[in-house]
């Protein structure tokens, strides 16, 4: 009998032994990962004239940051725009404070912050009444 106690006492410690040998955790086997969100880029195009705007409505799908950016701006020798970020609520843009540059030129940036997923817009106008010559513009939005 004592024989069997000794054999058992050694297969019990074999056992506890080789369940020690597994994966230390595997708890990240079974933990889903959430990829990261894309960014989107929209592209606005169009012939800015004397007093004239045009707002284009974004939808942005999660919070994070927002940036416009006037790509083109031709022939350019009309002098600076107005290009702003705001909220659309489906008919009027609503500018956030300090969203906004009444002498952008080709190459300028807005960047504003997005709290939640929502509907925004980006909007371009002659600011100063110096649109002389029709300018084509191209308006690239980067957000979440």
């Amino acid at each position: 009998m004592h024989r069997f106690t000794s054999r058992f006492l050694l297969f019990v410690a074999l056992a506890v032994v080789a369940a020690g040998c597994g994966k230390a955790d595997d708890s990240s086997v079974n933990t889903p990962t959430t990829p990261a969100p894309t960014t989107v880029t929209d592209s606005f195009a169009g012939i800015l004239t004397l007093n004239g705007a045009a707002t284009y409505p974004f939808t942005v799908t999660t919070a994070g940051g927002i940036s416009a950016q006037l790509t083109e701006l031709k022939p350019g020798d009309s002098g600076p725009v107005g290009l702003s970020l705001g909220t659309w609520n489906n008919s009027i843009c609503t500018v956030g404070q300090g969203m906004f540059n009444d002498k952008s030129i080709q190459g300028s940036v807005l960047v504003g912050q997005a709290q939640a997923a929502g509907n925004f817009c980006v909007r371009i106008y002659d600011a100063a009444g110096t649109v002389a010559n029709p300018e084509t513009y191209v308006i690239e939005v980067s957000h979440l």
